[in-house]
């Protein structure tokens, strides 16, 4: 029992259960206040075909973990000694048989709303495999891909609800510069795992100097979107955490500037997830008053 219980605990670890259970709360909540403001809380709940897309998301998604963390076993035993013991309760070849199937599962879910969305979710899973197995040994495509990648899943509900409107852009701008400036984080606190991996990373073609050069520039780029955001009525209280952002990514750049170690990379890359999902979190905020509407509706 206790092993069945390591391994069920190992395979969330793989497929970072926290990040899918943000990924799903992220997708609802993006469909009930960006992608379609106008429907009721009651519509957007029972809409079977969104469900579908949030899990074909889930599965094309823990697919995409577990084949990037086949491909990381030795940087991840330098990187994350923890976790890679833990991960290590279930083999490689189950990993590969789960991977083939959560990739089957979502194709299916995807097939199920439209030729298009499978093909959609088809194209995402190449394109994670690519990045895992090539693109994440490049430098620069391999940063590029990794933020495209980790936005991807909510172009599916905009292609779903067809709403092009300027703000999702700008918001989806802020997102990429802020998942950008993430990633290279990452790539800092991970140096040595990509050493001993072979990953030519941004910081081991360029080093550490030139890369925390990256990462201000970077910032400088996020404020842009994040200003313009501000200046949207649409997005109403909401500007508040667009503001904070812009304070929060300040502090960000001073600190990855006097930085020099693992320590102060992974507090920094912390404070870019805490600030991620409160994000997500602060959808609410766009219209308060809608939700309470769309409770009061669902009541009646």
């Amino acid at each position: 029992m206790s092993s069945v219980f390591y391994k069920l605990l190992s395979l969330l670890s793989v497929v970072r259960g926290y990040n899918l259970l943000v990924l799903i709360v992220a997708q609802y909540l993006a469909a009930l206040f960006i992608f379609s403001p106008n429907k009721s809380l009651r519509l957007v709940l029972l809409d079977y075909e969104l469900l579908f897309i949030v899990l074909a998301s889930v599965f094309v998604v823990s697919a995409g973990y577990i084949i990037n963390n086949f491909y990381d076993v030795k940087a991840d035993r330098i990187n994350r000694p923890i976790k890679a013991n833990l991960d290590a309760y279930v083999s490689q070849k189950t990993k590969l048989q789960i991977y083939f199937l959560f990739n089957f599962v979502g194709i299916f879910f995807g097939g199920l709303i439209s030729f298009r969305a499978s093909l959609f979710f088809s194209v995402y899973i190449f394109s994670i495999w690519l990045y895992s197995h090539k693109l994440k040994k490049h430098p620069f495509r391999g940063l590029l891909a990794a933020s495209v990648l980790t936005i991807s899943p909510f172009f599916a509900i905009l292609v779903y609800y067809k709403n092009f409107s300027k703000i999702i852009f700008v918001h989806a701008t802020f997102l990429f510069f802020v998942l950008l400036l993430k990633q290279l984080i990452k790539d800092l606190s991970n140096l040595r795992g990509a050493v001993v991996n072979n990953d030519l990373t941004f910081p081991v073609k360029y080093g550490e100097r030139n890369t925390r050069k990256m990462g201000i520039f970077f910032i400088v780029l996020t404020f842009f979107p994040a200003y313009v955001l501000t200046t949207y009525p649409s997005v109403g209280y909401m500007k508040y955490y667009f503001l904070i952002s812009i304070i929060i990514l300040l502090f960000i750049g001073y600190f990855l500037w006097k930085s020099n170690l693992k320590k102060h990379y992974l507090l920094l890359h912390t404070v870019l997830k805490l600030m991620l999902l409160a994000g997500i979190l602060c959808l609410l905020l766009v219209d308060p008053s809608l939700l309470v509407e769309r409770v009061i509706d669902k009541l009646n």
